[in-house]
């Protein structure tokens, strides 16, 4: 893959620039820099995203057939490193980053034409429906039951840490449709309406103190056989997909951010060992940046490559962790500040103590769990001793 930056590529880069500097407004840049979780705050986040859909840019890893933007790798590089520096507000990765690529490449012909569309739109907002309170790492064992009746499928049980089901409309869930085999070839791939008789949520509020993840709950739920993606009990071939395009999310250019927003703390610190991890992390960032080249060019080329997304997963998600774990470091007991209040959009609170302080306890909790969903990197690793190592 080239990375040198052409002259059309600087073009692009001027105009990224200027749609981001016309469109960002006061509102827009407070969401994006109160971000502590996997998505912004909803109603702006949802404005962004009606923005980006106006402009065509909504779907920029989407090929252009189905609505997207039809970028090269170089291109979609400039975009995320031009967000991250604007601070833009996160979207819901559920839709546009899982779903909808998982569609692209599973889904038949009706589903394409039905939920795309609409989910680029921004109408149809969805939320994963994976892990359950005894299924997590080991997802194969799952028991949400789907019990075959005529044209639907009655379903019973429950999902859990289910991120955003509170502002989702629709879930995609794996489900249980034969006991009798062994565990990965008796689950299916169902597209669920969140407001389908018989479905509630239960919210779960985290250490960070926000209400991010739920619980959800289908007692005697109907969905139509059409709304299942593949074939019967095939939906673990279907959720390997979904998880390479989950795992390959872009973690560089937030990660660039990151590390360069603890320049100045790391430095007023003057301690030479925390400018030696920051140096040290500087390292590694370039290193996931490289891995994430390859990764995407492989999926952009129709290459899914599970040991390298796993890859990805496992050095982009602990980098993370680490640069918290620096920014509280060099805090110390600063740190201890905390005004979860000061988060909420709009918050008219005074700051205790530097400005500089607020948020990075909320972070550093809140990214603990980087290395356990999308895949524990626990799981990564035997991932990479199969395939890569063929251990």
């Amino acid at each position: 893959m080239d990375m040198q930056l052409k002259p059309e590529d600087e073009a692009f880069r001027q105009e990224v620039r200027a749609f981001l500097d016309e469109h960002l407004d006061a509102e827009l840049r407070e969401a994006g820099e109160k971000t502590s979780g996997i998505s912004s705050a909803h109603v702006p986040l949802m404005r962004w995203h009606k923005i980006l859909h106006a402009k065509g840019w909504v779907a920029p890893g989407w090929p252009q057939e189905f609505g997207g933007t039809g970028w090269s790798d170089m291109q979609r590089y400039i975009w995320q490193s031009e967000c991250a520096r604007a601070n833009t507000p996160k979207l819901y990765p559920m839709g546009l980053g899982m779903i909808g690529p998982t569609l692209i490449a599973c889904g038949t012909k009706q589903q394409q034409e039905y939920y795309l569309p609409r989910l680029l739109s921004g109408a149809h907002i969805w939320c994963q429906g994976y892990s359950e309170p005894g299924s997590g790492s080991d997802l194969a064992s799952l028991q949400c039951a789907a019990v075959r009746d005529g044209d639907d499928y009655i379903i019973n049980g429950s999902k859990i840490w289910t991120s955003y089901a509170q502002h989702a409309n629709h879930i995609f869930c794996l489900v249980r449709t034969d006991k009798t085999t062994k565990p990965q070839a008796g689950i299916s791939f169902l597209l669920i309406e969140m407001d389908s008789p018989g479905i509630s949520v239960e919210p779960i509020i985290t250490l960070a103190q926000d209400h991010e993840v739920n619980q959800v709950f289908f007692d005697n739920v109907r969905v139509p056989v059409a709304n299942r993606v593949g074939a019967e009990n095939d939906g673990w071939s279907v959720a390997k997909t979904l998880l390479t395009f989950e795992r390959s999310s872009a973690y560089a250019a937030r990660l660039k951010l990151m590390l360069g927003n603890l320049e100045t703390l790391v430095a007023d610190s003057g301690d030479a060992a925390l400018a030696q991890r920051h140096a040290a992390l500087s390292i590694r960032v370039a290193a996931v940046e490289m891995t994430e080249f390859r990764v995407q060019a492989a999926l952009a080329d129709g290459r899914p490559n599970s040991s390298g997304s796993s890859q990805l997963k496992i050095m982009g998600t602990e980098t993370q962790q680490d640069i918290d774990r620096l920014a509280v470091d060099a805090l110390g007991a600063r740190a201890a500040v905390w005004q979860p209040e000061r988060r909420e959009m709009g918050a008219n609170v005074a700051a205790i103590g530097p400005e500089a302080t607020q948020g990075i306890l909320a972070d550093f909790l809140n990214n603990r769990a980087a290395s356990i969903y999308g895949g524990s990197n626990e799981v990564q690793r035997n991932i990479l001793a199969k395939m890569a190592l063929g251990l």
